[in-house]
């Protein structure tokens, strides 16, 4: 059985004109949750769909090293971070991530964001302001997760700091001089955190020990050697930037309480409604299109070849709109995972598989945390109108937004208790 192949010409460029569709439309032009093609003149198999993905997490037959193209391993996720590995140095290096994600300290991270949430909405109210969501959340988000990990961040510097933690996932997709922003930003990020880690290592810097910074400056390799500084640097960098690049799950999650009245009342009624809802808003919301692995060795899947070496993408978004696990799948229903938990490979808007030992992201419990608190806050603490705006989503755009990025204008702020 062979896979159905795209005429021989390069998809680079329409796959970077509609990155989020691409995939899927392709796949449904051809009649295959599989297809070949060519993506950055290399010979390109692509996959959507539940069992798609279980493959493409079937870690004997696919690596990460190397896989994913330089600009985005110089913009998003830096060199030499835990994305990129495999096997034992994986598994020992995403153990450190997960130890940092524990329940306690997800709730410890999520009471930072409330009170930077109140604060900022106190500042707001008093300059009587309209404000952009998504601009102010990148620093709400900044502040918040540098103090929960113990980063130091002089108030001075915030705002740019801010910029360069967002430009890391705001501009790494860019198709135009933003790009080259975002890589100026890694550089910078990269020499301020490697500071942080020299300054911990020496003395100068002294984090409470159950924090990310003095976790990833006292990291090890599998055979006990320390990280060093510039590969500690990237994985300190690899739980700021994610935390900040939640703010695009907050706007689409104050979106859909706009666009989606019904169910945003049907949200409020208990602690399972709300969870469903913030569930929904990560299936049915664009994030992340699509990861990118090689195969390891020659192999046949269902009858399909795979040959060595050969450069295999999974459709993100697509999986999370596959019609065949997700009826429907373009319509907003929270009342879909009333029924039915999560799957490890139909439900991957930050990876599939397990979270300990596969590529799967260990901070989707960050995820949650930060959308509940935003929820509560946005359902009965800030109360705020929607002026008119343009707030179709941009599906050409990395990461995905609302055309005008989300405006409001906060009205009163309830105080708690």
């Amino acid at each position: 059985m062979s896979i159905p192949r795209i005429p021989p010409r390069d998809v680079t460029l329409p796959l970077l004109a509609d990155p989020y569709r691409f995939v899927s439309k392709e796949s449904a032009r051809l009649g295959s949750d599989a297809f070949q093609t060519r993506l950055l003149c290399r010979g390109t198999t692509c996959l959507k769909g539940e069992k798609g993905a279980a493959l493409f997490y079937d870690a004997e037959r696919f690596r990460r090293e190397g896989a994913m193209p330089s600009p985005i391993r110089k913009t998003l996720l830096g060199e030499g971070g835990v994305q990129g590995l495999d096997g034992e140095a994986h598994r020992h290096r995403k153990a450190i991530f997960m130890g940092l994600t524990q329940a306690d300290r997800v709730r410890a991270l999520g009471a930072r964001v409330e009170a930077e949430w109140i604060e900022a909405a106190e500042r707001w109210l008093r300059a009587g302001a309209t404000i952009r969501l998504y601009d102010e959340l990148a620093t709400m988000l900044t502040r918040a997760v540098c103090a929960w990990s113990e980063t130091p961040l002089p108030e001075a510097d915030v705002q740019l700091r801010a910029g360069h933690l967002r430009a890391l996932f705001d501009a790494a997709g860019a198709r135009n001089p933003r790009h080259f922003w975002s890589r100026h930003a890694r550089r910078r990020v990269d020499r301020w955190l490697k500071g942080v880690i020299e300054d911990v290592r020496e003395g100068r810097h002294r984090p409470a020990e159950n924090t990310a910074t003095f976790a990833l400056a006292h990291a090890r390799d599998p055979g006990g050697t320390p990280l060093a500084a510039e590969v500690a640097a990237v994985e300190l960098a690899n739980i700021l930037r994610p935390t900040v690049a939640t703010a695009v799950y907050v706007v689409f999650l104050a979106h859909a309480l706009h666009t989606q009245p019904e169910a945003a009342r049907a949200a409020t009624q208990s602690l399972a409604a709300r969870d469903a809802f913030i569930e929904e808003i990560r299936r049915f919301y664009p994030f992340f299109p699509s990861l990118v692995a090689t195969t390891r060795r020659d192999f046949v899947w269902e009858g399909l070849s795979f040959p060595e070496g050969r450069q295999v993408i999974l459709d993100l978004y697509g999986t999370n709109h596959d019609a065949n696990a997700w009826p429907d799948p373009e319509i907003f229903r929270p009342a879909r995972f009333a029924n039915r938990p999560p799957g490890a490979f139909d439900f991957v808007p930050q990876g599939g598989g397990d979270h300990l030992t596969g590529h799967r992201c260990p901070g989707e419990g960050i995820v949650h945390e930060i959308l509940m608190r935003s929820f509560d806050v946005l359902t009965t603490r800030l109360r705020y109108e929607v002026p008119k705006q343009d707030l179709r989503l941009n599906l050409r755009r990395l990461p995905a937004l609302p055309r005008s990025g989300f405006f409001l204008r906060p009205l009163d702020l309830a105080r708690s208790g």
